[in-house]
């Protein structure tokens, strides 16, 4: 697992120890930020279930300017800590363990929006319609931000969420993604 590209790119990742977390693979990671960026000037990432930190660190890497990471196992938080140092990226981000509901209730009392949310839950346990209605019920996504959700290929997220819709959807063998943005958005020509 490295970063692919931007700053910090060829730069080797540690993965969370155990077999509770499952990495996003470099082609995936290089197929989203191909879907969305592929690079940024400056905004914020959210990290919702981070695991090795490996989405956020790439946003950081493409320059997204700072990015929140939540998970909340320990050895996740101790991984990502690694990672950034890495990178020379912690003065870049902030860390929490904590449970991906509960983390977005401090997010929601500083009014962050941001420009990229990664959503990456475990796949037996999947809360994606839930967590995109409460990002959009207290609009934490920029007018031009982006929602990705990583996901078993198995699980058919519908085309709009509350007050988003679908704009991607790729499947790479056993995992899928789907990327949501707000209805209203245009794009320019």
């Amino acid at each position: 697992m490295r970063v692919v590209a931007g700053n910090f790119k060829g730069r080797q990742l540690k993965a969370v120890p155990g077999v509770t977390t499952r990495p996003t693979t470099d082609k995936v990671k290089e197929a989203i930020f191909n879907m969305v960026g592929p690079y940024f000037e400056g905004g914020t990432a959210l990290d919702l279930f981070a695991g090795s930190g490996g989405l956020g660190i790439e946003a950081l890497s493409r320059g997204i300017g700072h990015c929140i990471f939540v998970d909340r196992e320990a050895k996740a938080i101790q991984t990502i800590h690694k990672n950034l140092e890495l990178c020379r990226a912690e003065k870049l981000s902030e860390v929490y363990r904590n449970d991906a509901e509960r983390a977005l209730k401090p997010i929601v009392k500083r009014e962050v929006q941001f420009s990229l949310i990664f959503l990456d839950p475990p796949y037996k346990q999947q809360k994606l319609k839930a967590l995109i209605n409460t990002i959009g019920d207290n609009n934490l996504l920029h007018k031009e931000g982006y929602i990705v959700t990583e996901h078993g290929s198995d699980v058919k997220l519908d085309m709009e969420i509350g007050q988003f819709v679908q704009c991607k959807h790729e499947t790479y063998g056993m995992s899928s993604i789907t990327i949501y943005r707000l209805k209203n958005f245009e794009e320019e020509e």
